[in-house]
Protein backbone atom coordinates (compact mmCIF):
# COMPACT_ATOMS: atom_id res chain seq x y z
CA UNK A 1 0.00 0.00 0.00
CA UNK A 2 1.51 3.34 -1.04
CA UNK A 3 1.40 6.54 0.98
CA UNK A 4 -1.11 9.26 0.08
CA UNK A 5 0.80 11.86 -1.91
CA UNK A 6 0.53 15.67 -2.02
CA UNK A 7 2.29 17.85 -4.61
CA UNK A 8 3.63 21.40 -4.17
CA UNK A 9 6.17 23.70 -5.79
CA UNK A 10 7.65 24.59 -2.39
CA UNK A 11 7.19 22.51 0.75
CA UNK A 12 7.87 24.32 4.02
CA UNK A 13 8.43 22.32 7.20
CA UNK A 14 7.30 24.42 10.16
CA UNK A 15 4.85 27.31 10.61
CA UNK A 16 6.81 29.78 12.75
CA UNK A 17 7.88 33.28 11.81
CA UNK A 18 10.70 32.09 9.50
CA UNK A 19 8.43 29.54 7.81
CA UNK A 20 5.67 32.09 7.27
CA UNK A 21 8.12 34.62 5.82
CA UNK A 22 9.40 31.90 3.47
CA UNK A 23 5.81 31.25 2.40
CA UNK A 24 5.08 34.95 1.83
CA UNK A 25 8.14 35.41 -0.36
CA UNK A 26 7.55 32.17 -2.29
CA UNK A 27 3.97 33.25 -3.00
CA UNK A 28 5.33 36.51 -4.45
CA UNK A 29 7.12 34.38 -7.06
CA UNK A 30 3.93 32.47 -7.91
CA UNK A 31 4.74 29.17 -6.18
CA UNK A 32 2.17 26.70 -4.86
CA UNK A 33 2.91 26.22 -1.16
CA UNK A 34 2.36 23.41 1.34
CA UNK A 35 3.31 23.73 5.03
CA UNK A 36 3.79 20.91 7.54
CA UNK A 37 3.17 21.52 11.25
CA UNK A 38 3.77 18.93 13.95
CA UNK A 39 1.48 20.74 16.39
CA UNK A 40 -2.28 21.10 16.26
CA UNK A 41 -3.85 24.08 14.54
CA UNK A 42 -4.49 25.69 17.94
CA UNK A 43 -0.80 25.44 18.86
CA UNK A 44 0.73 26.24 15.49
CA UNK A 45 3.39 28.90 15.11
CA UNK A 46 6.26 27.56 17.20
CA UNK A 47 8.16 29.80 19.59
CA UNK A 48 7.45 32.78 17.34
CA UNK A 49 4.02 33.05 18.94
CA UNK A 50 5.64 33.48 22.37
CA UNK A 51 7.78 36.57 21.80
CA UNK A 52 7.34 40.26 21.08
CA UNK A 53 10.31 41.91 19.38
CA UNK A 54 12.36 42.15 16.24
CA UNK A 55 15.71 43.90 16.54
CA UNK A 56 16.41 45.85 13.38
CA UNK A 57 18.56 48.63 11.98
CA UNK A 58 17.05 52.10 11.61
CA UNK A 59 18.54 55.51 10.98
CA UNK A 60 15.73 57.71 12.26
CA UNK A 61 12.04 58.48 12.11
CA UNK A 62 11.78 58.05 8.34
CA UNK A 63 12.75 54.37 8.64
CA UNK A 64 10.36 53.61 11.49
CA UNK A 65 7.40 55.59 10.13
CA UNK A 66 6.18 52.80 7.75
CA UNK A 67 5.98 50.36 10.67
CA UNK A 68 3.82 52.38 13.05
CA UNK A 69 0.17 53.20 12.43
CA UNK A 70 -2.12 55.51 14.40
CA UNK A 71 0.73 57.57 15.80
CA UNK A 72 1.41 61.22 15.07
CA UNK A 73 4.88 62.31 13.97
CA UNK A 74 5.49 64.21 17.21
CA UNK A 75 4.64 61.09 19.22
CA UNK A 76 7.01 59.07 17.09
CA UNK A 77 9.79 61.61 17.57
CA UNK A 78 9.22 61.46 21.33
CA UNK A 79 9.45 57.67 21.18
CA UNK A 80 12.84 57.92 19.51
CA UNK A 81 14.18 60.48 21.98
CA UNK A 82 16.25 57.97 23.95
CA UNK A 83 17.19 55.80 21.00
CA UNK A 84 17.25 57.87 17.79
CA UNK A 85 18.92 55.16 15.72
CA UNK A 86 20.53 51.76 15.53
CA UNK A 87 22.83 52.01 12.55
CA UNK A 88 24.23 49.07 10.61
CA UNK A 89 27.63 49.66 12.18
CA UNK A 90 26.13 49.81 15.68
CA UNK A 91 24.12 46.65 15.20
CA UNK A 92 27.12 44.83 13.73
CA UNK A 93 29.22 45.87 16.72
CA UNK A 94 26.67 44.82 19.33
CA UNK A 95 26.22 41.35 17.80
CA UNK A 96 29.98 40.88 17.61
CA UNK A 97 30.25 42.11 21.20
CA UNK A 98 27.69 39.70 22.64
CA UNK A 99 29.09 36.75 20.66
CA UNK A 100 32.73 37.54 21.55
CA UNK A 101 33.44 38.18 17.86
CA UNK A 102 32.43 34.62 16.95
CA UNK A 103 29.36 35.35 14.84
CA UNK A 104 29.61 34.10 11.24
CA UNK A 105 30.45 37.36 9.49
CA UNK A 106 28.86 36.41 6.17
CA UNK A 107 25.61 35.57 7.97
CA UNK A 108 25.83 38.69 10.08
CA UNK A 109 26.38 40.94 7.07
CA UNK A 110 23.11 39.79 5.53
CA UNK A 111 21.31 39.88 8.86
CA UNK A 112 22.34 43.48 9.49
CA UNK A 113 21.90 44.93 6.00
CA UNK A 114 18.57 43.22 5.29
CA UNK A 115 16.83 43.78 8.64
CA UNK A 116 15.21 47.14 7.85
CA UNK A 117 14.13 46.00 4.39
CA UNK A 118 12.57 42.93 5.96
CA UNK A 119 10.50 44.72 8.62
CA UNK A 120 9.31 47.23 6.01
CA UNK A 121 8.42 44.28 3.74
CA UNK A 122 6.44 42.78 6.61
CA UNK A 123 4.68 46.10 7.11
CA UNK A 124 3.70 46.02 3.44
CA UNK A 125 1.96 42.71 4.15
CA UNK A 126 -0.20 44.31 6.83
CA UNK A 127 1.90 43.89 9.97
CA UNK A 128 2.51 46.83 12.26
CA UNK A 129 4.41 47.83 15.39
CA UNK A 130 3.52 49.70 18.57
CA UNK A 131 5.61 51.54 21.21
CA UNK A 132 7.45 49.30 23.63
CA UNK A 133 6.39 51.42 26.61
CA UNK A 134 8.32 53.36 29.21
CA UNK A 135 11.42 52.44 31.20
CA UNK A 136 9.51 49.64 32.95
CA UNK A 137 9.47 47.66 29.72
CA UNK A 138 12.26 45.07 30.22
CA UNK A 139 13.74 45.45 26.75
CA UNK A 140 16.00 47.89 24.94
CA UNK A 141 13.94 47.75 21.73
CA UNK A 142 11.73 50.76 21.04
CA UNK A 143 8.91 48.92 19.24
CA UNK A 144 6.88 45.78 19.82
CA UNK A 145 5.11 43.82 17.13
CA UNK A 146 1.43 44.68 17.44
CA UNK A 147 -0.04 41.86 19.50
CA UNK A 148 3.44 40.47 20.04
CA UNK A 149 4.57 37.35 18.26
CA UNK A 150 1.15 35.82 18.81
CA UNK A 151 -0.50 38.69 16.92
CA UNK A 152 2.13 38.55 14.19
CA UNK A 153 1.52 34.85 13.70
CA UNK A 154 -2.26 35.14 13.67
CA UNK A 155 -1.98 37.77 10.92
CA UNK A 156 0.49 35.56 9.05
CA UNK A 157 -1.88 32.61 9.08
CA UNK A 158 -4.82 34.71 7.91
CA UNK A 159 -2.75 36.13 5.03
CA UNK A 160 -1.41 32.74 3.98
CA UNK A 161 -4.79 31.03 4.20
CA UNK A 162 -6.28 33.72 1.94
CA UNK A 163 -3.42 33.15 -0.48
CA UNK A 164 -4.31 29.45 -0.76
CA UNK A 165 -1.45 27.92 1.24
CA UNK A 166 -2.21 24.33 2.27
CA UNK A 167 -1.55 23.70 5.97
CA UNK A 168 -1.11 20.14 7.25
CA UNK A 169 -1.44 20.06 11.05
CA UNK A 170 -0.57 17.22 13.43
CA UNK A 171 1.92 16.22 10.74
CA UNK A 172 5.48 15.34 11.75
CA UNK A 173 8.10 15.23 9.02
CA UNK A 174 10.26 12.12 9.39
CA UNK A 175 12.61 12.05 6.40
CA UNK A 176 13.66 14.00 3.32
CA UNK A 177 13.22 12.47 -0.11
CA UNK A 178 15.95 12.73 -2.75
CA UNK A 179 16.15 11.76 -6.38
CA UNK A 180 19.01 9.81 -7.95
CA UNK A 181 21.05 13.00 -8.37
CA UNK A 182 20.76 13.95 -4.72
CA UNK A 183 18.19 16.70 -5.25
CA UNK A 184 15.67 17.03 -2.39
CA UNK A 185 12.22 16.39 -3.86
CA UNK A 186 10.00 16.38 -0.79
CA UNK A 187 9.48 14.80 2.60
CA UNK A 188 7.73 11.87 4.19
CA UNK A 189 5.63 12.65 7.27
CA UNK A 190 3.47 10.96 9.85
CA UNK A 191 -0.09 12.31 9.83
CA UNK A 192 -3.12 11.42 12.01
CA UNK A 193 -4.04 8.93 9.29
CA UNK A 194 -0.59 7.38 8.91
CA UNK A 195 2.37 8.17 6.68
CA UNK A 196 2.03 10.49 3.71
CA UNK A 197 4.43 11.70 1.03
CA UNK A 198 4.76 15.39 0.19
CA UNK A 199 6.58 16.00 -3.06
CA UNK A 200 8.00 19.37 -4.04
CA UNK A 201 10.54 20.98 -6.30
CA UNK A 202 12.11 22.74 -3.30
CA UNK A 203 11.94 22.20 0.46
CA UNK A 204 12.46 24.86 3.14
CA UNK A 205 13.26 23.58 6.64
CA UNK A 206 12.11 26.10 9.25
CA UNK A 207 11.03 23.92 12.16
CA UNK A 208 13.19 25.19 15.01
CA UNK A 209 16.15 23.92 16.94
CA UNK A 210 16.44 21.04 19.41
CA UNK A 211 15.65 22.76 22.70
CA UNK A 212 12.66 20.48 23.42
CA UNK A 213 14.70 17.29 23.10
CA UNK A 214 16.34 16.38 26.44
CA UNK A 215 18.58 13.74 24.87
CA UNK A 216 20.01 16.23 22.37
CA UNK A 217 20.36 18.90 25.04
CA UNK A 218 22.42 16.53 27.18
CA UNK A 219 24.46 15.35 24.20
CA UNK A 220 25.38 18.80 22.91
CA UNK A 221 25.03 21.19 25.88
CA UNK A 222 26.19 18.91 28.70
CA UNK A 223 25.19 17.80 32.17
CA UNK A 224 22.12 19.43 33.70
CA UNK A 225 20.64 20.67 30.46
CA UNK A 226 18.46 17.59 30.02
CA UNK A 227 16.33 18.65 33.01
CA UNK A 228 16.05 22.36 32.23
CA UNK A 229 12.62 23.86 31.64
CA UNK A 230 11.68 25.31 28.27
CA UNK A 231 10.24 28.79 27.71
CA UNK A 232 8.84 27.65 24.39
CA UNK A 233 6.87 24.89 22.74
CA UNK A 234 7.47 21.15 23.24
CA UNK A 235 7.54 20.47 19.50
CA UNK A 236 11.06 21.65 18.59
CA UNK A 237 12.87 18.34 18.99
CA UNK A 238 15.51 18.70 16.28
CA UNK A 239 13.60 16.78 13.59
CA UNK A 240 14.64 19.09 10.77
CA UNK A 241 18.27 19.06 11.86
CA UNK A 242 18.27 15.27 12.08
CA UNK A 243 16.66 14.82 8.64
CA UNK A 244 19.03 17.27 6.99
CA UNK A 245 22.20 15.91 8.57
CA UNK A 246 21.10 12.39 7.62
CA UNK A 247 21.49 13.38 3.96
CA UNK A 248 24.79 15.18 4.53
CA UNK A 249 23.88 18.73 5.56
CA UNK A 250 26.75 20.53 7.26
CA UNK A 251 26.28 21.39 10.98
CA UNK A 252 27.29 24.96 11.69
CA UNK A 253 27.58 27.38 14.58
CA UNK A 254 27.65 26.82 18.32
CA UNK A 255 26.05 23.49 19.25
CA UNK A 256 27.14 23.82 22.89
CA UNK A 257 25.42 27.13 23.73
CA UNK A 258 21.85 28.38 23.78
CA UNK A 259 19.43 31.16 24.65
CA UNK A 260 18.65 30.75 28.37
CA UNK A 261 17.25 33.46 30.62
CA UNK A 262 16.04 34.05 34.22
CA UNK A 263 12.50 32.75 34.68
CA UNK A 264 10.15 32.39 37.63
CA UNK A 265 10.88 29.33 39.73
CA UNK A 266 7.38 28.09 38.82
CA UNK A 267 8.02 28.18 35.07
CA UNK A 268 6.15 25.16 33.62
CA UNK A 269 8.08 22.50 31.66
CA UNK A 270 6.84 24.01 28.36
CA UNK A 271 4.64 26.79 27.03
CA UNK A 272 2.24 26.52 24.11
CA UNK A 273 0.72 29.29 21.99
CA UNK A 274 -2.90 28.61 22.97
CA UNK A 275 -1.95 29.02 26.63
CA UNK A 276 0.17 32.09 25.86
CA UNK A 277 -2.91 33.89 24.63
CA UNK A 278 -3.75 34.34 28.34
CA UNK A 279 -0.66 36.60 28.55
CA UNK A 280 0.93 34.75 31.47
CA UNK A 281 4.60 35.77 31.66
CA UNK A 282 7.29 34.03 33.69
CA UNK A 283 10.20 36.24 32.56
CA UNK A 284 12.07 37.75 35.50
CA UNK A 285 14.25 40.51 34.11
CA UNK A 286 14.69 42.79 37.15
CA UNK A 287 18.11 41.26 37.75
CA UNK A 288 20.11 44.31 36.52
CA UNK A 289 18.66 46.35 39.42
CA UNK A 290 18.99 43.54 41.97
CA UNK A 291 21.72 41.37 43.32
CA UNK A 292 21.35 37.67 42.57
CA UNK A 293 22.47 35.17 45.18
CA UNK A 294 22.53 31.38 45.22
CA UNK A 295 21.49 29.01 48.01
CA UNK A 296 24.87 29.61 49.65
CA UNK A 297 23.88 33.26 50.01
CA UNK A 298 26.61 34.37 47.61
CA UNK A 299 26.60 36.47 44.46
CA UNK A 300 27.89 34.67 41.37
CA UNK A 301 27.62 37.05 38.39
CA UNK A 302 27.89 40.71 37.40
CA UNK A 303 24.15 41.38 37.11
CA UNK A 304 24.57 44.49 34.94
CA UNK A 305 27.70 44.23 32.84
CA UNK A 306 25.67 45.46 29.85
CA UNK A 307 22.11 46.39 28.92
CA UNK A 308 19.43 43.85 29.79
CA UNK A 309 18.72 43.21 26.11
CA UNK A 310 22.32 42.09 25.62
CA UNK A 311 22.70 39.97 28.77
CA UNK A 312 19.45 38.14 29.55
CA UNK A 313 20.01 35.27 27.09
CA UNK A 314 23.24 34.36 28.92
CA UNK A 315 21.98 34.78 32.50
CA UNK A 316 20.08 31.50 32.50
CA UNK A 317 23.31 29.56 32.05
CA UNK A 318 24.84 31.32 35.07
CA UNK A 319 21.79 30.42 37.16
CA UNK A 320 21.77 26.78 36.03
CA UNK A 321 25.37 26.44 37.20
CA UNK A 322 24.39 27.30 40.80
CA UNK A 323 23.53 24.66 43.42
CA UNK A 324 20.14 23.24 42.53
CA UNK A 325 19.98 25.50 39.48
CA UNK A 326 18.29 28.19 41.61
CA UNK A 327 19.00 31.84 42.35
CA UNK A 328 17.23 34.72 44.10
CA UNK A 329 16.83 38.30 42.92
CA UNK A 330 17.13 40.51 46.01
CA UNK A 331 15.79 44.09 46.19
CA UNK A 332 14.69 46.44 48.93
CA UNK A 333 11.86 48.96 49.33
CA UNK A 334 13.54 51.58 47.14
CA UNK A 335 12.75 49.63 43.98
CA UNK A 336 9.04 49.65 44.89
CA UNK A 337 9.12 53.37 45.65
CA UNK A 338 10.77 54.06 42.28
CA UNK A 339 8.08 51.96 40.57
CA UNK A 340 10.57 50.21 38.31
CA UNK A 341 9.11 46.70 38.45
CA UNK A 342 7.70 45.38 35.16
CA UNK A 343 4.00 44.61 35.45
CA UNK A 344 4.61 40.87 35.06
CA UNK A 345 6.23 40.87 38.52
CA UNK A 346 2.74 41.34 39.99
CA UNK A 347 2.26 37.57 39.66
CA UNK A 348 5.83 36.56 40.49
CA UNK A 349 6.74 33.96 43.08
CA UNK A 350 8.23 36.02 45.90
CA UNK A 351 9.25 36.19 49.55
CA UNK A 352 9.21 39.32 51.73
CA UNK A 353 10.54 40.10 55.18
CA UNK A 354 11.33 43.09 57.40
CA UNK A 355 14.91 41.92 58.01
CA UNK A 356 17.52 40.25 55.88
CA UNK A 357 17.88 37.51 58.50
CA UNK A 358 14.19 36.64 58.22
CA UNK A 359 14.31 36.79 54.44
CA UNK A 360 17.29 34.44 54.29
CA UNK A 361 15.61 32.05 56.69
CA UNK A 362 12.41 32.03 54.66
CA UNK A 363 14.42 31.26 51.54
CA UNK A 364 16.30 28.50 53.41
CA UNK A 365 19.65 29.79 52.21
CA UNK A 366 22.91 30.25 54.15
CA UNK A 367 21.91 33.25 56.28
CA UNK A 368 25.38 34.34 57.60
CA UNK A 369 26.79 34.28 54.06
CA UNK A 370 23.74 36.16 52.78
CA UNK A 371 24.10 38.94 55.36
CA UNK A 372 27.83 39.20 54.63
CA UNK A 373 27.17 39.35 50.86
CA UNK A 374 24.63 42.16 51.19
CA UNK A 375 26.81 44.21 53.55
CA UNK A 376 29.86 43.89 51.33
CA UNK A 377 27.80 44.83 48.27
CA UNK A 378 26.37 47.92 49.96
CA UNK A 379 29.82 49.04 51.12
CA UNK A 380 31.29 48.60 47.64
CA UNK A 381 28.82 50.87 45.81
CA UNK A 382 30.57 53.90 44.34
CA UNK A 383 29.23 57.46 44.06
CA UNK A 384 27.07 58.23 41.06
CA UNK A 385 23.47 58.58 39.96
CA UNK A 386 21.28 55.50 39.65
CA UNK A 387 19.28 55.63 36.41
CA UNK A 388 17.22 52.61 35.27
CA UNK A 389 17.09 53.74 31.63
CA UNK A 390 16.84 50.53 29.57
CA UNK A 391 18.72 52.14 26.67
CA UNK A 392 21.72 53.54 28.59
CA UNK A 393 24.16 52.18 31.14
CA UNK A 394 24.42 54.45 34.17
CA UNK A 395 27.92 53.56 35.40
CA UNK A 396 26.65 53.23 38.99
CA UNK A 397 29.06 50.45 39.99
CA UNK A 398 30.89 48.66 42.78
CA UNK A 399 34.58 48.54 43.56
CA UNK A 400 36.65 46.04 45.50
CA UNK A 401 34.33 43.03 45.42
CA UNK A 402 34.02 39.99 43.20
CA UNK A 403 32.03 39.56 41.16
CA UNK A 404 31.72 43.28 40.50
CA UNK A 405 28.48 44.96 39.52
CA UNK A 406 29.12 47.40 36.69
CA UNK A 407 25.86 49.38 36.53
CA UNK A 408 22.51 50.07 38.20
CA UNK A 409 23.68 49.55 41.78
CA UNK A 410 20.95 50.03 44.39
CA UNK A 411 21.88 49.42 48.02
CA UNK A 412 19.86 46.81 49.90
CA UNK A 413 19.16 48.33 53.30
CA UNK A 414 15.57 49.63 53.44
CA UNK A 415 12.85 47.19 54.53
CA UNK A 416 10.77 45.45 53.51
CA UNK A 417 13.16 43.25 51.57
CA UNK A 418 11.99 41.12 48.66
CA UNK A 419 13.35 37.99 46.98
CA UNK A 420 12.25 36.44 43.72
CA UNK A 421 13.38 32.82 43.20
CA UNK A 422 14.38 32.15 39.60
CA UNK A 423 15.55 29.27 37.46
CA UNK A 424 17.04 28.88 33.99
CA UNK A 425 14.45 28.92 31.21
CA UNK A 426 15.72 27.80 27.81
CA UNK A 427 14.35 29.31 24.59
CA UNK A 428 16.35 27.83 21.72
CA UNK A 429 19.72 26.35 20.85
CA UNK A 430 22.29 28.13 18.69
CA UNK A 431 23.65 25.19 16.68
CA UNK A 432 22.15 24.70 13.23
CA UNK A 433 22.93 24.04 9.59
CA UNK A 434 25.32 25.86 7.29
CA UNK A 435 23.46 27.83 4.65
CA UNK A 436 24.44 30.21 1.90
CA UNK A 437 23.27 33.44 3.57
CA UNK A 438 22.45 35.05 0.22
CA UNK A 439 20.07 32.27 -0.86
CA UNK A 440 19.24 30.19 2.23
CA UNK A 441 20.41 27.03 0.44
CA UNK A 442 21.70 24.31 2.77
CA UNK A 443 25.31 23.26 2.31
CA UNK A 444 26.61 19.68 2.14
CA UNK A 445 29.53 18.40 4.25
CA UNK A 446 31.39 17.80 0.97
CA UNK A 447 31.37 21.54 0.27
CA UNK A 448 28.59 21.96 -2.27
CA UNK A 449 25.00 23.18 -1.96
CA UNK A 450 22.28 20.55 -1.56
CA UNK A 451 19.94 20.95 -4.54
CA UNK A 452 16.37 21.69 -3.54
CA UNK A 453 17.02 22.17 0.20
CA UNK A 454 16.85 25.49 2.06
CA UNK A 455 16.81 26.37 5.76
CA UNK A 456 15.87 29.38 7.88
CA UNK A 457 15.08 30.44 11.42
CA UNK A 458 16.81 28.70 14.30
CA UNK A 459 17.80 25.90 11.92
CA UNK A 460 20.33 28.22 10.28
CA UNK A 461 23.42 28.14 12.48
CA UNK A 462 26.29 30.56 12.81
CA UNK A 463 24.85 33.86 14.00
CA UNK A 464 24.70 33.30 17.76
CA UNK A 465 27.47 32.03 20.03
CA UNK A 466 27.16 32.05 23.84
CA UNK A 467 24.77 35.02 23.80
CA UNK A 468 22.58 37.20 21.64
CA UNK A 469 20.70 40.51 21.65
CA UNK A 470 16.98 40.76 22.41
CA UNK A 471 14.73 40.35 19.37
CA UNK A 472 17.51 39.15 17.10
CA UNK A 473 16.15 35.63 16.62
CA UNK A 474 12.82 36.84 15.27
CA UNK A 475 14.61 39.30 13.02
CA UNK A 476 16.98 36.66 11.64
CA UNK A 477 14.07 34.27 11.15
CA UNK A 478 12.14 36.83 9.12
CA UNK A 479 15.17 37.87 7.07
CA UNK A 480 16.50 34.44 6.19
CA UNK A 481 12.97 33.05 5.83
CA UNK A 482 12.24 35.71 3.22
CA UNK A 483 15.51 34.92 1.43
CA UNK A 484 15.03 31.14 1.55
CA UNK A 485 11.44 31.32 0.31
CA UNK A 486 12.39 33.55 -2.59
CA UNK A 487 15.20 31.33 -3.81
CA UNK A 488 13.33 28.09 -3.15
CA UNK A 489 10.50 29.38 -5.36
CA UNK A 490 12.87 30.58 -8.08
CA UNK A 491 14.52 27.16 -8.17
CA UNK A 492 11.17 25.36 -8.14
CA UNK A 493 9.68 27.39 -10.98
CA UNK A 494 12.63 27.43 -13.34
CA UNK A 495 12.01 25.53 -16.61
Amino acid sequence: MTDPTYHYDVLIVGTGNAACCAAHSAIEKGAKIGMLEKASKANRGGNSALTGHMRFVFNGTEDVRPLVRNMADDELHALLEHMPHRTEAEHWDEVMQVTNNQSDQDMLQVHVTESLKTVQWLASKGHDWVPAGGFKMPSDNILLMNGGGYGLQQRNFALLERAGVAFHYDTAATELIQDQKGCVTGARALTPNGFATFTAKSVVLACGSFESNPEMRARYLGAGWDTVRIRGVPFNTGDGLRMAMHIGAMPHGSWTTCHASPQDIDLPPFKIPVAYSTKASYARYMYPYSIMVNTNGERFVDEAYDLRGRTYAAMGRAILAQPGGIAYQILDAKARKMDIYPTNYDGATRAQADTLEKLGAELEINVPNFIKTVREFNAAIQPGQFNPDRHKLDGKRTAGIYPPKSNYCLSIEEPPFEAFPVRCGMTFTYGGLKIDPTTGQTQHVAGWPIPGLYAAGEMAGGLWVDNYASGSGMMAGATFGRIAGTHAAIAALQP
